[in-house]
């Protein structure tokens, strides 16, 4: 039984048990700021009381908001059978399958997780999924460092701020030079990238949709990085790929996104799901797992771990990454989702994203000094320039029961009054009109 202080007594006893003074020397490298203003905690209360207490308490929330931001998250509907499936005992009991004997059906499906990623972008080999979208892409970039030994990343400043902060953090120790290139109305500039390119260029990474929502055709970028010995590295949103053009296609040599569409529902940082896919000859810059097919000794189909460069692993210094698991319960969640849809499915899912994003475009460009941003097609998520503040026009437009966008002020200077909107196919045509309607109330 743990011990628990009550009275003066038992705090003195157990500060003689730890060598303490006081309780000012026991918090003593606590800053005074960060300190508890007080121990006196209420008594112990049972279940039924303790769930009515967080019952009442979420009733403070905004709960019920009609959402429309996306900005590297998105609000998708989630069929109940992802659900289903990946809260069966077999797999959310199950670790890392070091041991393919007992860990087939785990291992056959995060095969099958990592041929929808291939199928996806277009790309020969997948792993076994990473943490999230952020740490997928700082592995793509490292795994151009080690492969071209170079050191010169030319970033397009059109890919999601978190990323980008997150390379910057990751490599503050490492000797990584960045150029960061800027977009030239919401697309990114061919001049101003091309002129930053050299032998010393390990990578120029994109993103598409890039933040602002723009879709652009990266053929012409990848084949200029190409002929300075350069990798190209594609961060994409994987709904969009039932119509947009696949990364290998357009020639990208990695594609790293996040998976959250793909049947994870919204969270308040996650767990979440990083993919990555990867020409084949990069396949051993890899991070983290690859799991592969092969045959028994009797000619039976079975799945292995194929490729393990984590360091615990005879790799040590050698290994690519840290990566210490796969986001495994995410990954199948994905595999599930896209089995569910099917290929027509999918392209079926992005078009209802595409043509709503675009009625909402439309009826947002009747709005007396809202102007929507068309210097580049769009999949479902678009930029708006408002006659006011963003920041202030989305507090208001909660009162209204709308999360309407994200106000791109937070991460780009001097666009205080931009807003980014993303529509999914859950939004209906009637909650976009009344959307607009109450935008131009609060305008």
């Amino acid at each position: 039984m743990s011990f628990i202080p009550h009275t003066q007594e038992d705090i003195k006893q157990m500060l003689k048990a730890i060598g303490a003074g006081s309780i000012d020397e026991l918090f003593k490298d606590i800053p005074v700021a960060l300190r508890p203003k007080s121990f006196n905690i209420p008594a112990g209360k049972s279940e039924f009381e303790v769930t009515q207490i967080l019952r009442r308490l979420s009733l403070e929330n905004a709960t019920g908001l009609v959402n429309f931001v996306g900005a590297g998250f998105y609000d998708h509907f989630i069929p109940a059978a992802v659900d289903a499936i990946a809260a069966r005992s077999e797999f959310y009991t199950a670790y890392t399958p070091y041991q393919p004997e007992c860990s087939q059906g785990w291992l056959q499906a995060i095969y099958e997780y990592q041929t929808i990623i291939c199928q996806l972008t277009g790309l020969d080999v997948s792993n076994a999924s990473l943490y999230d979208g952020g740490t997928a892409l700082f592995e793509a970039m490292m795994m151009a460092v080690r492969h071209t030994g170079r050191n010169k990343i030319i970033l397009d400043s059109g890919v999601n701020l978190i990323y980008r902060t997150m390379l910057y953090t990751y490599t503050s120790n490492l000797s990584i030079e960045f150029v960061e290139i800027p977009v030239v109305h919401g697309q990114s500039s061919r001049r101003d990238l091309f002129k930053h390119l050299d032998d010393k260029t390990a990578a120029v990474i994109l993103q598409n949709p890039n933040f602002f929502g723009a879709v652009d055709d990266y053929s012409d970028v990848v084949g200029q990085v190409h002929k300075f010995g350069a990798l190209a590295i594609a961060s994409v949103y994987p709904v969009s790929l039932g119509m947009l053009k696949a990364p290998g296609e357009m020639g990208f040599d990695i594609a790293t996104g996040e998976g959250q569409s793909l049947g994870i529902p919204l969270s308040f940082g996650g767990p979440y799901l990083g993919f990555m896919a990867a020409k084949s000859e990069l396949v051993r810059q890899m991070p983290g797992r690859i799991v592969g097919a092969t045959v028994d000794s009797e000619g039976k189909r079975g799945f292995v771990l194929t490729l393990q460069t984590r360091e615990q692993h005879i790799r040590r210094e050698k290994a690519t990454s840290n990566i210490c698991s796969n986001e495994a319960l995410c990954a199948l969640r994905a595999a599930v989702f896209v089995s569910l849809l099917g290929r027509e499915g999918l392209r079926e899912l992005a078009e209802h994203n595409y043509q709503k994003a675009e009625f909402a475009k439309e009826q947002l460009s009747g709005l007396s000094g809202v102007e929507v941003k068309r210097s580049s097609p769009t999949f479902n998520e678009f930029t708006i320039l408002l006659p006011r503040n963003a920041d202030e026009v989305v507090q208001r437009m909660i009162d209204k029961g709308f999360a309407c966008g994200f106000p791109l002020g937070r991460f780009y200077k001097g666009m205080d009054n931009y807003l980014l909107v993303a529509v999914t196919e859950k939004r209906t045509k009637e909650e976009i009109r009344r959307f607009v309607d109450s935008l131009e109330a609060v305008l």
